[in-house]
């Protein structure tokens, strides 16, 4: 199994030194070397963006196929960008779910594989974790507590953090994620694989007011999110349109507006909520200009601080798995030798790392 432990005596009961990180959850493959004494050492990503574009979607069969390509070969360069060896590892992390179980089954492997070979400890990180702790490798990294938006692919989530492995949860998808609404939206209105930021950067040259679509759940208590109504509400608008090129750009326009809107509402309800005063942005959706524009905004009209990850490390990326996986082994957890994975996990099931 993947769930993790702590070690027990006469094991090691901390890692120090360089960590590799090894992403491959979906469609991207990543690799990243992390030392909790020097931060982030080097990182590679491989999209297959090319690779699925003619199917409008991922395969999951393709993408591990090309994963089992693509990940050694990365492992190399990125160890080479770093200046370090095999030997100069101190430990291996890897995303052991949720995501693909194909996909996430060759990192696994290749992971316990080197850790096996190289006599060091290895340990599966929950890949929503590593998007929730992402910011940390920033040079102004929050400190909990804080509320953490997710919004990564089919997750649009609000956590509360009060420290390592110590989250609650405060609102969850009900149907489409802000990611999948964004890419379905695209893909009604005939925008081009991926849809998500093909229509983010056609909303740019929209017109804001033209279509006003409905803030979904906003309407009601609670943190929940659900974007299925509005997806379906943009379809219908598009069908009673004139079908051209600047209804496509104003319809992009006001359906990013909504969706924004909506995520800036919860966000301000869960930070008045919990009492916290930092907010932190992670996942795909979380490089978003107009999102980052208005929670800039909505931070300096009420007082909290927010912090956003760089967009390279919005999308799924090796380094925040090895930090994730640094973190957990310097606490003495690691992860049992089996090779296995959890394409369901709940992020509330982790386990707390230190105080």
């Amino acid at each position: 199994m993947t769930d993790q432990t702590i070690a027990k005596p006469g094991e090691p009961a901390v890692v120090t030194g360089p960590v590799l990180g090894i992403e491959t959850s979906c469609d991207e493959t990543g690799v990243a070397v992390y030392d909790r004494a020097r931060g982030l050492l080097a990182h590679r990503l491989y999209s297959q963006i090319r690779l699925h574009a003619d199917y409008g979607g991922v395969v999951p069969e393709l993408a591990s196929r090309d994963h089992v390509r693509k990940l050694l070969p990365l492992v190399r360069q990125t160890l080479a960008d770093a200046g370090l060896r095999l030997d100069d590892l101190a430990g291996v992390a890897y995303t052991a779910g949720p995501g693909l179980a194909g996909a996430l089954l060759v990192g696994a492997a290749a992971a316990r594989a080197l850790a096996w070979a190289l006599e060091r400890p290895a340990i599966g990180v929950h890949h929503m974790e590593g998007h929730l702790l992402a910011p940390m490798l920033e040079a102004d990294p929050p400190e909990p507590p804080y509320v953490a938006l997710l919004v990564s692919g089919g997750h649009s989530m609000l956590v509360e953090v009060t420290g390592i492995g110590r989250y609650r949860l405060l609102g969850d998808t009900l149907d489409d994620a802000a990611g999948e609404a964004f890419d379905k939206t695209a893909k009604l209105i005939g925008l081009p694989y991926p849809g998500g930021p093909a229509l983010a950067r056609l909303a740019e040259t929209g017109m804001p007011g033209r279509f006003r679509f409905a803030r979904p759940m906003t309407d009601r208590p609670g943190l929940d999110f659900s974007f299925s109504g509005l997806k379906t509400q943009v379809l219908l608008a598009w069908q009673a349109s004139d079908g051209g090129e600047t209804t496509r750009a104003d319809l992009a326009r006001g359906f990013e507006d909504a969706v924004v809107d909506t995520l800036a509402i919860k966000c301000r309800r869960a930070l008045a909520a919990t009492g916290a005063r930092r907010l932190v942005i992670a996942g795909g959706v979380g490089a978003n200009r107009r999102l980052r524009a208005q929670l800039a905004e909505a931070a300096e009209a009420d007082g909290f601080r927010v912090h956003f990850p760089r967009p390279a490390f919005c999308t799924d990326n090796g380094a925040m798995i090895a930090l994730a996986g640094a973190l957990r082994l310097a606490a003495g957890q690691h992860a049992d030798p089996a090779i296995a994975v959890r394409p369901r996990w709940e992020l509330e099931s982790l386990e707390a790392v230190g105080a």
